[in-house]
Parts: C-alpha cells; structure tokens; sequence
C-alpha cells in the first residue's frame, strides 16, 4: 500500500542514508534523495526515488526532512539556504549532545521542529525488523509522536526525551562501552596470538564477556547508592593484586599492555586512596572532571 500523502527527503546518500532511503522506497513512501556527490542518487532514483538537485530542493519537496551527513558542519553547510519554516527536521548524523543541543536552537530560530537521532545499527540492519537496529530520538515529543510510524520503518524508534543532547550521548556512551570492550578482545587475542586458534578461542570469549556484562548492573547499583561496597566479591584490593599477573602474563608473552594499564592505573589510584572493600565503580568518580 503506498503512502501518497507521506512524503520523505533524505539528505546524505552514504551507506547508511542510501538504506535508509531505500527502507521507505520499500514501504512505499514518495522519497526525495539528495547528495552532494548527484551520482549516489542513481540507484535509488531507479527504485523510484526523486532526486533532488539542491538540498533546499529536496527540503522544499517534504514536511518531514531525514538529514544523514558526515558531521555537524556538513549539516549547517547543506541547509544554510534552505527554508526550514514549518518543516519538520530529524538529525541522524553523528555528532555529540552539545552539536545536538546546539542544531536544535538553530532549526527552532529557522522555524522548524527538530529530533536528533543516534542509530544504534550499521547499514544492511536498516530496514530488517528482526535485525534489533534501533534509533535514539530526543527533542521535539510533538514531532515524535505525528512521525513515530514513518521513523519506525527504517527501525525501532525510541524516544528518550525532550533534550536533544540526549540521543547522540545514549549513543556515544554505548559506542564507548563497546571500544573498551574491543579493547579487551583484542588484548586477549593478542595474549593467545600463536598458542590456539583464534577461532577455538572465540566462543568462549564470547561467553565469558557475555556473562560478565552483568557487572554494569552492580555498577549501576553502587552508583545510584552510593555505597560501592554493596555485595562486592572481587574487591578492589583483591583486583589489582591479581592485575599484577595480568601485566607478568603479558610480558612472558610478548604482548603489549598499554591497552589494560590506564584503567589499572585508576584502580590503583582508588585502592591508594583507602577503598580496598569497593568494587570498580569508584573509578567513575576518578574520571569525573570538575566543571
């Protein structure tokens, strides 16, 4: 069934705006494409897409205007002489809260309703519903909810609240998460490098980083409290006495340790501060900058 009365621009025809353009071709949306470089268009328009020749052609075309770019700046450059009056803007680049927060003011000044989004997927999970591909929408909760079923055709849409920073820092502090966690994945085949096969060693890796996980909920639970000694069984003076064989482990094989010493130096640098009983949760007050 096709959506006459839903039309969709989309601005930004790199991997992931090229996917999402073609989840509401599928849908049967009228999609107008923009990109700087006109050929990416190409395919799309094929599959039934109008291309536009400027981005303020392709805002002109719909109410509902999806921007996927390289950064911020690409952003406020593509829309500079566009007229945003009455349309509504759903920012799905990447860039930090305060880029959001700030793109926010920007759009409402030009008269436009405006949503950031943090996609929490890589390109061939767009517009796979058993995927798991979801976007994070802050903002405007009035474009939230007239948009919600348009937005969830790409993937699951979740709304998360009224500040625009919101979605691009859920989304930067799980993307950090995950590069600490690769971090350790790689350290551990580096440390097994030559003595199996990286593929035996996968599964169980796999396994026990699964199963670790958990450990942001005692985190969390030390964090909300404020008591990190809260049903501890790894203390910290117990961790960092067993660092000490990580780092001799990794000498005798031949492996580098910078990518484990930073945040051993933090539990050291809490346990020499008098907290032998807590956990690991004090580190985040470590990091902790004052403002």
């Amino acid at each position: 069934m096709g959506h006459d009365s839903e039309q969709i621009s989309v601005l930004g025809l790199g991997a992931m705006g090229t996917a999402i353009a073609r989840a509401w071709l599928a849908a049967g949306y009228q999609t107008t494409v923009w990109n700087r470089t006109a050929s990416r268009a190409e395919p799309l328009v094929a599959e039934g897409a109008k291309a536009a020749a400027t981005a303020a052609e392709a805002v002109a075309a719909s109410d509902l205007v999806i921007v996927c770019l390289l950064d911020d700046a690409s952003v406020g450059e593509a829309l500079a002489d566009a007229g945003l009056a009455g349309k509504d803007l759903v920012n799905i680049t990447t860039g930090t809260p305060g880029d959001a927060r700030e793109r926010a003011e920007w759009a409402a000044g030009r008269g436009a309703r405006y949503l950031d989004g943090g996609i929490m997927a890589v390109p061939p999970m767009i517009g796979v519903p058993e995927s798991g591909a979801y976007v994070f929408y802050s903002g405007s909760p009035e474009l939230f909810a007239e948009r919600r079923v348009a937005l969830s055709i790409p993937a699951a849409a979740k709304y998360i609240g009224e500040d625009a920073g919101s979605a691009a820092l859920h989304d930067v502090a799980l993307l950090s998460a995950m590069t600490g966690m690769f971090a350790g994945i790689a350290h551990a085949f580096a440390l097994t490098r030559g003595a199996m096969s990286p593929k035996e060693f996968a599964p169980p890796l796999i396994e026990w980083l699964t199963a670790m996980a958990g450990g942001a909920d005692e985190m969390a639970a030390h964090l909300e409290t404020g008591d990190y000694t809260l049903g501890v069984t790894s203390d910290l003076a117990m961790m960092v006495q067993g660092n000490r064989t990580l780092l001799r482990t990794a000498e005798e094989q031949g492996v580098g340790t910078e990518l484990l010493t930073p945040f051993m130096a933090l539990m050291e640098r809490r346990l020499a501060d008098g907290h032998p009983d807590e956990g690991t949760a004090g580190v985040v007050d470590l990091l902790l900058r004052e403002p």
